[in-house]
């Protein structure tokens, strides 16, 4: 499975991303060099959304789809679960 999430960092922004082990991805962006540049400055991040999908060509579209929302528009889906 993959999925696409959504972080809200410390400093009150989203991030928006893909993995297929989403365990393993929230701990390097809390706690990892490997995590992504944007996250490892505004630590910690608390996962907000998540979405499963079959393949990752799913994921990776679903995910520019969401990356190019403003924030009500990602709010109104986090808030929707």
């Amino acid at each position: 499975m993959f999925y696409v999430y959504i972080l809200e960092c410390a400093d009150g922004s989203f991030y928006v991303g893909c993995t297929n082990n989403l365990e393993k991805r929230l701990k390097q962006h809390n706690n990892s060099k490997w995590g992504a540049h944007y996250t490892k400055i505004r630590r910690p991040v608390i996962l907000r959304y998540t979405e499963k999908f079959k393949t990752l060509k799913e994921v990776r579209q679903r995910e520019t789809k969401i990356k190019g929302w403003n924030r009500n528009k990602k709010l109104a889906l986090i808030n929707q679960t």
